[in-house]
Order: C-alpha cells, then sequence, then structure tokens
C-alpha cells in the first residue's frame, strides 16, 4: 500500500505544513505559559520553591521514616534549613519569571506537542505502521509526566540537600543563585521526563533493527554501576535513599530489555 498522498507533496508544501504545526505547538505553550506567569505565588512559593523546603512531601516522609523507633537516625531528614537565594541582576528575577512559565507551558504542553509531531508524520507512515503506534501519544505522555513527577519529588530534594549543604572548605559559603536553583529544577524535571521515555525508545530503535535484547544484557553491568554511582552522588549516605532513586531507573532498564526481546522475537516469527 503507497504512502497516503505523501509523495504527492512538494518539499516546500512539506515546511508549509510543518511551520503551521510548530505555530499551534507554540501557540500552546505561550497560553499555558500566561497561565503559569499570572499564579506567580503558586508557581514559585508551592511548586519551584517546594523541594527545599522541610515540609515537602518527600522531605517530610524521609525524616518520618528516618526518625521511627527502627532506623532512629536524622540522616534522613533532608533540607531542615530554609535555603537562601540571592538575585544580583536588576531583571533576573523578572526574567526568571519568564522562563519558568515558559518551562512550565512546555512540560503542561508535552501531549499536545507530541499529537502536532504525530499528525505531520503520520501521513508517511504505511496502515500497518499507524496501528502499531496507535496509543503512543497515551503512552509517551504518561511515561514524560512518570518522569518528571520522579525528577521532582524524589531527585530534586536529594540533589538540593546535596549541592546546597556540599562544602569544599568551611571557608566557602554556599551563596546559591536564583536562576542557578532554576536551571536545577527544570532540568532535573525535563531530563527525568525523556530519561523515562526508554522504554519507547528501545521499542523504536528494535523495531527497525539498531538495537538488540542481546546488546542490552551484555551492558547490563554498566548501566546498574552508572545508575548506582549516581544515586549515590546525589543521596544522602545511607542506603535507603540510594536505592529510593536507583531502583525505578533499574526496573526501567529491565523493562526495556523486556521490550527489545518481545519486538525481537515477534520479528523472527514473522521472517
Amino acid at each position: 500500500m503507497s504512502k497516503k498522498d505523501n509523495n504527492e507533496m512538494t518539499f516546500l508544501e512539506h515546511l508549509e505544513e510543518l511551520r503551521w504545526h510548530i505555530i499551534r505547538s507554540l501557540i500552546v505553550v505561550i497560553l499555558i505559559g500566561i497561565l503559569a506567569f499570572v499564579f506567580k505565588k503558586f508557581v514559585f512559593d508551592v511548586i519551584i520553591l517546594g523541594p527545599s523546603q522541610s515540609d515537602f512531601f518527600t522531605n517530610y516522609w524521609l525524616c518520618r521514616i528516618g526518625t521511627n523507633s527502627f532506623l532512629n537516625t536524622l540522616k534522613l531528614c533532608i533540607n531542615s534549613n530554609p535555603i537562601k537565594l540571592q538575585n544580583i541582576q536588576m531583571a533576573g528575577q523578572f526574567t526568571a519569571h519568564i522562563k519558568i512559565s515558559l518551562i512550565a507551558g512546555i512540560i503542561l504542553a508535552f501531549p499536545y506537542l507530541f499529537f502536532e509531531l504525530w499528525n505531520f508524520i503520520k501521513p508517511a507512515l504505511y496502515t500497518k505502521e499507524r496501528k502499531m503506534a496507535q496509543g503512543s501519544i497515551v503512552a509517551i505522555s504518561f511515561l514524560f509526566f512518570l518522569g518528571v513527577a520522579f525528577g521532582y519529588y524524589i531527585i530534586c530534594p536529594l540533589s538540593i540537600n546535596f549541592l546546597y549543604n556540599y562544602q569544599v572548605s568551611d571557608l566557602a559559603v554556599n551563596d546559591i543563585k536564583l536562576m542557578s536553583y532554576i536551571s536545577l529544577i527544570a532540568s532535573v524535571c525535563l531530563g527525568s521526563g525523556v530519561l523515562f521515555e526508554l522504554p519507547v525508545i528501545v521499542m523504536f530503535l528494535s523495531k527497525i533493527g539498531l538495537l538488540t535484547p542481546a546488546f542490552l544484557k551484555k551492558y547490563r553491568k554498566h548501566a546498574i554501576l552508572i545508575i548506582l554511582v549516581l544515586s549515590a552522588i546525589i543521596t544522602p549516605p545511607d542506603v535507603f535513599s540510594q536505592i529510593l532513586v536507583a531502583l525505578p531507573l533499574l526496573l526501567l532498564y529491565e523493562i526495556s530489555i523486556k521490550i527489545s526481546a518481545g519486538i525481537t522475537k515477534k520479528q523472527e516469527m514473522i521472517s
């Protein structure tokens, strides 16, 4: 079956089509960004600065777990001291406000952004390929938001606690800039969202033959080592916090191996 009208479109027509997909995506991002800009107090005081507060969900429950009768340790009581941020530029806080509003727009508009991307590439796919991709918007969006939540509730508070309290010398005092703090939150949340797309990426690469379960199994030890090292760096010096960060990432890697194995087996049966 030939591809749907794809070969009948000229290069300029493809560019025009892409331009409108991009314009619609930008409009949605900007509209959500404006909404986030309006609710400044909630966005900054509750969401952005939340992971640095002692009453934040993760910080509170880690402290509760650490101070129970079994563990009886204060090591899990992270971010107990309020973080102090500074702004040294005249337009620094306004710039930070705009930046975080746009980032919020990108994160919240992610399902729509992928929907526009899907509508652009869909006409170039065969019917069989479209059927295989059914439900991809829901799956990809779910994994992205799951990754953002993991980064926000797990990695962010642990990273803030580690980096804010880390000192090379008692003579060096951490005086954190507002933009530096925002960049940390944004990069962790977006990075985690992309990282949780690993099963989808593995599925795609396996379908086109660029990745095999044998390759993933071969480098499993390397992946485990990297995950454990990263977990040890950003968490307090206790096994519980390291497991809290490492376990979901290890599980994600194992799921990716299963997905790749299933696709490879199916392709072998067809051939």
